[in-house]
């Protein structure tokens, strides 16, 4: 996984601060890969109950995550929730991602 140990400290606490502790957030994509170069932080953020204003929610967590990494980073955020729709993405992000 070719995240920093305080790379991921801060995502988890962004998580917690944004979506509550019940949120379990998975890193997926290039950057599990510890071979792989460069590539977006592809997160996926799992709640076990619905959740209100789920875009404004990622905005927020994304935006944050950015400004404490102090870098112009890209991170894809996916949310899972009872009340969302699911897309296949989401299976395989469920499926091949790194619990954090």
């Amino acid at each position: 996984m070719r995240l920093t140990k305080n790379e991921i400290k801060v995502i988890k606490e962004t998580i917690t601060e944004v979506f509550g502790t019940e949120a379990v957030v998975r890193l997926f994509g290039s950057r599990v890969d510890d071979a792989a170069k460069g590539g977006d932080i592809d997160l996926l953020v799992t709640l076990s109950s619905p959740t209100n204003q789920p875009v404004e929610k990622m905005i927020k967590a994304e935006a944050k995550i950015i400004y404490r990494l102090g870098n112009e980073r890209k991170i894809d955020l996916l949310l899972d929730a009872p009340n969302l729709n699911q897309q296949q993405i989401h299976r395989i992000a469920r499926e091949q991602g790194v619990l954090l």
